[in-house]
Protein backbone atom coordinates (compact mmCIF):
# COMPACT_ATOMS: atom_id res chain seq x y z
CA UNK A 1 0.00 0.00 0.00
CA UNK A 2 1.21 3.61 -0.59
CA UNK A 3 2.07 5.96 2.02
CA UNK A 4 -0.60 8.87 2.52
CA UNK A 5 -0.37 12.18 3.01
CA UNK A 6 -1.83 15.71 2.03
CA UNK A 7 -0.36 17.13 -1.33
CA UNK A 8 1.34 20.46 -1.87
CA UNK A 9 2.04 22.65 -4.61
CA UNK A 10 4.97 20.64 -5.37
CA UNK A 11 3.18 17.88 -6.39
CA UNK A 12 1.08 19.70 -9.16
CA UNK A 13 3.21 17.98 -11.89
CA UNK A 14 3.53 14.19 -10.15
CA UNK A 15 0.22 14.92 -10.28
CA UNK A 16 -0.75 15.64 -13.70
CA UNK A 17 1.80 13.11 -14.95
CA UNK A 18 -0.43 10.82 -12.89
CA UNK A 19 -3.77 12.07 -14.08
CA UNK A 20 -2.15 11.72 -17.98
CA UNK A 21 -1.69 8.19 -17.33
CA UNK A 22 -4.94 7.46 -15.89
CA UNK A 23 -6.36 9.40 -18.61
CA UNK A 24 -4.63 7.20 -21.22
CA UNK A 25 -6.76 4.25 -19.60
CA UNK A 26 -10.03 5.60 -18.76
CA UNK A 27 -10.76 8.23 -21.53
CA UNK A 28 -7.80 8.73 -23.83
CA UNK A 29 -10.00 11.17 -26.04
CA UNK A 30 -9.28 13.50 -23.61
CA UNK A 31 -6.61 14.41 -20.77
CA UNK A 32 -6.50 16.69 -18.20
CA UNK A 33 -4.43 20.24 -18.43
CA UNK A 34 -1.60 20.66 -15.78
CA UNK A 35 -3.06 24.20 -15.99
CA UNK A 36 -6.55 22.75 -14.73
CA UNK A 37 -4.31 21.31 -11.90
CA UNK A 38 -2.53 24.06 -10.58
CA UNK A 39 -5.72 26.25 -10.76
CA UNK A 40 -7.16 24.16 -8.56
CA UNK A 41 -4.49 24.79 -6.04
CA UNK A 42 -5.55 28.67 -6.43
CA UNK A 43 -8.70 28.43 -5.82
CA UNK A 44 -9.40 30.09 -1.82
CA UNK A 45 -12.02 27.54 -1.79
CA UNK A 46 -9.50 25.01 -1.66
CA UNK A 47 -7.62 23.56 1.13
CA UNK A 48 -5.13 20.98 0.12
CA UNK A 49 -3.89 20.43 3.93
CA UNK A 50 -7.51 19.33 4.41
CA UNK A 51 -8.83 18.26 0.85
CA UNK A 52 -6.35 16.53 -0.97
CA UNK A 53 -4.15 13.43 -0.29
CA UNK A 54 -1.65 11.39 -2.34
CA UNK A 55 -0.01 7.82 -2.11
CA UNK A 56 3.02 7.82 -2.71
CA UNK A 57 5.19 4.59 -3.85
CA UNK A 58 8.57 3.52 -2.07
CA UNK A 59 10.46 6.02 -4.17
CA UNK A 60 8.19 8.94 -3.50
CA UNK A 61 6.22 8.46 -7.14
CA UNK A 62 2.55 9.50 -6.66
CA UNK A 63 0.61 6.75 -7.68
CA UNK A 64 -2.58 7.75 -6.24
CA UNK A 65 -4.28 11.29 -5.79
CA UNK A 66 -7.59 12.33 -4.32
CA UNK A 67 -9.13 16.04 -4.23
CA UNK A 68 -12.56 17.41 -2.21
CA UNK A 69 -13.87 19.96 -4.23
CA UNK A 70 -16.02 22.49 -2.19
CA UNK A 71 -17.24 24.99 -4.72
CA UNK A 72 -18.51 28.37 -2.93
CA UNK A 73 -21.88 30.11 -4.05
CA UNK A 74 -24.45 27.54 -3.06
CA UNK A 75 -27.72 28.52 -4.04
CA UNK A 76 -30.21 25.80 -3.95
CA UNK A 77 -27.53 23.08 -3.31
CA UNK A 78 -24.40 22.19 -1.28
CA UNK A 79 -22.19 19.92 -3.23
CA UNK A 80 -18.62 18.26 -2.44
CA UNK A 81 -17.42 17.01 -5.50
CA UNK A 82 -14.14 13.78 -5.48
CA UNK A 83 -11.60 13.62 -7.93
CA UNK A 84 -8.79 11.87 -8.37
CA UNK A 85 -8.12 8.05 -8.90
CA UNK A 86 -4.84 5.62 -8.84
CA UNK A 87 -2.59 4.42 -10.73
CA UNK A 88 -3.86 1.97 -13.39
CA UNK A 89 -0.79 -0.48 -13.13
CA UNK A 90 -2.03 -0.87 -9.51
CA UNK A 91 -5.56 -1.10 -9.81
CA UNK A 92 -7.34 -4.40 -8.19
CA UNK A 93 -4.77 -3.67 -4.91
CA UNK A 94 -7.74 -2.02 -2.45
CA UNK A 95 -5.81 1.64 -2.98
CA UNK A 96 -9.10 2.93 -4.78
CA UNK A 97 -11.45 1.93 -2.02
CA UNK A 98 -9.14 3.20 0.81
CA UNK A 99 -9.02 6.78 -1.06
CA UNK A 100 -12.45 6.77 -1.74
CA UNK A 101 -13.24 5.90 1.42
CA UNK A 102 -11.20 9.13 3.05
CA UNK A 103 -12.95 11.49 0.17
CA UNK A 104 -16.23 10.68 0.89
CA UNK A 105 -15.13 11.26 4.83
CA UNK A 106 -13.90 14.44 4.28
CA UNK A 107 -16.91 15.61 1.89
CA UNK A 108 -19.51 14.77 4.52
CA UNK A 109 -17.03 16.64 6.74
CA UNK A 110 -17.85 19.78 4.32
CA UNK A 111 -21.21 19.01 3.79
CA UNK A 112 -21.58 19.39 7.53
CA UNK A 113 -19.64 22.60 7.52
CA UNK A 114 -22.27 24.52 5.31
CA UNK A 115 -24.42 26.67 7.50
CA UNK A 116 -27.61 26.97 4.95
CA UNK A 117 -31.06 24.82 5.28
CA UNK A 118 -30.11 23.12 1.51
CA UNK A 119 -29.45 19.61 0.18
CA UNK A 120 -26.25 18.25 0.26
CA UNK A 121 -25.16 16.52 -2.99
CA UNK A 122 -21.58 14.04 -2.97
CA UNK A 123 -21.40 14.52 -6.83
CA UNK A 124 -18.60 12.29 -8.92
CA UNK A 125 -18.38 11.17 -12.33
CA UNK A 126 -16.90 7.68 -14.31
CA UNK A 127 -16.48 7.54 -18.01
CA UNK A 128 -18.30 4.37 -19.24
CA UNK A 129 -14.91 3.14 -20.70
CA UNK A 130 -13.65 2.79 -16.88
CA UNK A 131 -16.31 0.76 -15.52
CA UNK A 132 -14.15 -0.04 -12.15
CA UNK A 133 -14.62 3.37 -11.23
CA UNK A 134 -18.38 2.85 -11.40
CA UNK A 135 -18.18 -0.45 -9.37
CA UNK A 136 -16.12 1.43 -6.71
CA UNK A 137 -18.26 4.31 -6.57
CA UNK A 138 -20.99 1.75 -6.31
CA UNK A 139 -19.67 -0.56 -4.06
CA UNK A 140 -19.31 2.68 -1.61
CA UNK A 141 -23.30 3.39 -1.93
CA UNK A 142 -23.69 6.16 -4.49
CA UNK A 143 -26.01 5.57 -6.47
CA UNK A 144 -25.81 6.30 -11.18
CA UNK A 145 -28.21 9.81 -10.93
CA UNK A 146 -27.58 10.85 -14.88
CA UNK A 147 -25.58 9.94 -17.85
CA UNK A 148 -23.84 13.09 -20.04
CA UNK A 149 -23.69 12.08 -23.56
CA UNK A 150 -20.26 13.42 -25.45
CA UNK A 151 -20.91 14.69 -29.42
CA UNK A 152 -18.98 15.22 -31.82
CA UNK A 153 -19.17 17.26 -35.06
CA UNK A 154 -17.76 16.95 -38.35
CA UNK A 155 -16.32 19.69 -40.52
CA UNK A 156 -16.14 18.53 -43.26
CA UNK A 157 -20.01 18.56 -43.46
CA UNK A 158 -21.85 21.86 -44.64
CA UNK A 159 -22.52 24.37 -41.78
CA UNK A 160 -25.95 25.87 -42.49
CA UNK A 161 -25.93 29.81 -41.82
CA UNK A 162 -29.15 30.09 -39.53
CA UNK A 163 -29.97 34.06 -38.83
CA UNK A 164 -30.34 35.49 -35.84
CA UNK A 165 -33.77 36.25 -34.69
CA UNK A 166 -35.36 39.98 -35.05
CA UNK A 167 -33.96 41.62 -32.12
CA UNK A 168 -30.85 39.54 -31.51
CA UNK A 169 -27.13 40.16 -32.48
CA UNK A 170 -24.45 37.97 -32.39
CA UNK A 171 -20.95 38.69 -31.80
CA UNK A 172 -17.62 37.05 -31.23
CA UNK A 173 -16.67 37.04 -27.26
CA UNK A 174 -14.56 39.99 -25.93
CA UNK A 175 -12.95 40.21 -22.67
CA UNK A 176 -14.97 43.52 -21.94
CA UNK A 177 -18.31 40.90 -21.60
CA UNK A 178 -16.76 38.53 -19.20
CA UNK A 179 -19.08 39.50 -16.31
CA UNK A 180 -21.93 40.19 -18.31
CA UNK A 181 -21.64 37.00 -19.75
CA UNK A 182 -20.91 35.25 -16.43
CA UNK A 183 -23.93 36.77 -14.94
CA UNK A 184 -25.67 34.98 -17.79
CA UNK A 185 -24.07 32.14 -17.32
CA UNK A 186 -25.28 31.98 -13.72
CA UNK A 187 -29.02 32.48 -14.76
CA UNK A 188 -29.35 29.80 -17.80
CA UNK A 189 -27.66 27.39 -16.13
CA UNK A 190 -29.98 27.02 -12.63
CA UNK A 191 -32.58 24.94 -14.21
CA UNK A 192 -29.91 22.33 -15.24
CA UNK A 193 -29.08 19.19 -13.37
CA UNK A 194 -26.74 19.85 -10.39
CA UNK A 195 -25.27 22.71 -11.52
CA UNK A 196 -24.75 26.34 -8.98
CA UNK A 197 -23.40 29.23 -9.75
CA UNK A 198 -19.39 29.81 -10.59
CA UNK A 199 -17.32 31.56 -8.41
CA UNK A 200 -15.69 34.58 -9.68
CA UNK A 201 -12.16 32.82 -9.46
CA UNK A 202 -13.83 29.74 -11.07
CA UNK A 203 -15.25 31.74 -13.90
CA UNK A 204 -11.95 34.23 -14.15
CA UNK A 205 -9.78 30.36 -14.23
CA UNK A 206 -11.51 29.23 -17.56
CA UNK A 207 -12.28 32.80 -19.55
CA UNK A 208 -8.79 33.51 -18.62
CA UNK A 209 -7.38 30.36 -19.27
CA UNK A 210 -4.23 28.92 -21.49
CA UNK A 211 -7.17 26.78 -23.76
CA UNK A 212 -9.56 29.23 -23.91
CA UNK A 213 -10.78 30.00 -27.52
CA UNK A 214 -12.45 33.82 -27.61
CA UNK A 215 -12.43 33.31 -31.36
CA UNK A 216 -14.11 29.88 -30.97
CA UNK A 217 -16.84 31.86 -29.17
CA UNK A 218 -19.83 33.81 -29.28
CA UNK A 219 -22.59 35.97 -27.35
CA UNK A 220 -25.64 36.90 -28.36
CA UNK A 221 -27.29 40.17 -27.53
CA UNK A 222 -31.06 40.92 -26.90
CA UNK A 223 -32.85 44.08 -27.06
CA UNK A 224 -35.77 44.42 -24.96
CA UNK A 225 -39.34 46.37 -25.21
CA UNK A 226 -37.17 49.90 -24.15
CA UNK A 227 -34.34 49.07 -26.32
CA UNK A 228 -31.60 48.31 -23.92
CA UNK A 229 -29.33 45.45 -24.96
CA UNK A 230 -28.40 42.89 -22.83
CA UNK A 231 -26.28 39.34 -23.03
CA UNK A 232 -28.71 36.84 -23.22
CA UNK A 233 -26.85 33.53 -24.72
CA UNK A 234 -23.62 32.46 -25.37
CA UNK A 235 -21.35 29.53 -26.72
CA UNK A 236 -17.57 29.60 -24.79
CA UNK A 237 -15.22 27.18 -26.41
CA UNK A 238 -11.33 25.76 -25.68
CA UNK A 239 -9.05 24.29 -27.64
CA UNK A 240 -6.10 22.18 -26.67
CA UNK A 241 -4.15 21.46 -28.99
CA UNK A 242 -1.83 18.95 -27.24
CA UNK A 243 -4.82 15.91 -26.92
CA UNK A 244 -4.94 16.52 -31.21
CA UNK A 245 -2.74 13.76 -31.72
CA UNK A 246 -3.88 11.04 -28.95
CA UNK A 247 -7.71 12.05 -29.54
CA UNK A 248 -6.95 11.37 -33.74
CA UNK A 249 -8.73 14.73 -34.98
CA UNK A 250 -7.79 18.72 -34.28
CA UNK A 251 -10.94 20.59 -33.06
CA UNK A 252 -12.51 22.55 -30.21
CA UNK A 253 -14.58 21.45 -27.23
CA UNK A 254 -17.58 23.58 -26.44
CA UNK A 255 -17.52 23.93 -22.83
CA UNK A 256 -20.63 26.03 -22.16
CA UNK A 257 -23.49 26.53 -24.00
CA UNK A 258 -26.58 29.10 -22.27
CA UNK A 259 -29.64 30.87 -23.58
CA UNK A 260 -31.69 33.24 -20.69
CA UNK A 261 -35.13 30.69 -19.95
CA UNK A 262 -36.76 34.33 -21.27
CA UNK A 263 -35.30 33.85 -24.69
CA UNK A 264 -35.78 30.54 -25.34
CA UNK A 265 -37.59 29.63 -28.77
CA UNK A 266 -36.31 32.11 -31.06
CA UNK A 267 -33.40 29.88 -32.63
CA UNK A 268 -30.83 31.68 -30.34
CA UNK A 269 -28.60 28.56 -29.85
CA UNK A 270 -28.69 27.60 -33.22
CA UNK A 271 -27.33 30.62 -34.50
CA UNK A 272 -24.74 30.68 -31.57
CA UNK A 273 -23.63 26.68 -32.43
CA UNK A 274 -23.72 27.53 -36.16
CA UNK A 275 -21.02 30.75 -35.70
CA UNK A 276 -18.77 27.92 -33.47
CA UNK A 277 -18.85 25.83 -36.41
CA UNK A 278 -18.32 27.88 -39.05
CA UNK A 279 -15.19 29.52 -37.27
CA UNK A 280 -14.03 26.00 -36.43
CA UNK A 281 -14.53 25.06 -40.01
CA UNK A 282 -12.47 28.45 -40.94
CA UNK A 283 -9.54 27.39 -39.03
CA UNK A 284 -9.33 24.15 -40.61
CA UNK A 285 -10.56 22.08 -37.88
CA UNK A 286 -12.15 18.45 -38.07
CA UNK A 287 -14.49 18.32 -35.49
CA UNK A 288 -16.30 19.86 -32.65
CA UNK A 289 -17.10 17.88 -29.23
CA UNK A 290 -19.36 18.70 -26.90
CA UNK A 291 -20.80 17.07 -23.58
CA UNK A 292 -25.28 17.27 -22.72
CA UNK A 293 -27.14 16.17 -20.00
CA UNK A 294 -29.09 13.28 -21.72
CA UNK A 295 -32.04 14.47 -19.98
CA UNK A 296 -32.18 17.82 -20.01
CA UNK A 297 -35.27 19.74 -20.00
CA UNK A 298 -34.01 22.44 -22.29
CA UNK A 299 -34.20 19.62 -25.29
CA UNK A 300 -30.62 20.36 -25.59
CA UNK A 301 -29.85 17.07 -27.09
CA UNK A 302 -32.50 17.43 -29.71
CA UNK A 303 -30.57 20.56 -30.75
CA UNK A 304 -27.37 19.16 -31.12
CA UNK A 305 -28.04 15.81 -33.25
CA UNK A 306 -30.59 18.40 -34.72
CA UNK A 307 -27.06 20.40 -35.64
CA UNK A 308 -25.27 17.55 -36.83
CA UNK A 309 -23.54 16.18 -33.68
CA UNK A 310 -23.69 12.40 -32.99
CA UNK A 311 -23.20 10.72 -29.93
CA UNK A 312 -19.89 8.65 -29.05
CA UNK A 313 -19.74 7.87 -25.35
CA UNK A 314 -21.53 8.28 -21.99
CA UNK A 315 -20.15 9.68 -18.60
CA UNK A 316 -22.27 8.72 -15.61
CA UNK A 317 -22.72 10.93 -12.25
CA UNK A 318 -23.03 9.08 -9.26
CA UNK A 319 -24.05 10.71 -6.21
CA UNK A 320 -24.91 10.30 -2.63
CA UNK A 321 -27.62 12.77 -1.73
CA UNK A 322 -28.75 14.28 2.59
Amino acid sequence: MPTWRPATTGDIDGIWKLRSAMGAVDHPNYVTARGAIAADFGYSHFHPELDSLVGLDATGRIVAVGMVMFPPRQVSLVRSMPIGGVDPALRGRGIGRQLLGWQLARAKQQLASSSKTLPGWILSYADERSPQNAALFEHAGLRLARYFLTLERPLDAPVRAIDAADGIRIAEYTPAVSAAVHRTRDDAFMDHWGSQPMSDENWNAFVSGQWFRPDLSFVAFGTDDAGKEEVVGFVLSTANENVWATQGFTGSYIDLVGVLSGWRGRHIAQSLLAAQLAAGQALGHEKVVLAVDSDSPTGALGLYTGMGFVPTHRKMAYSLTF
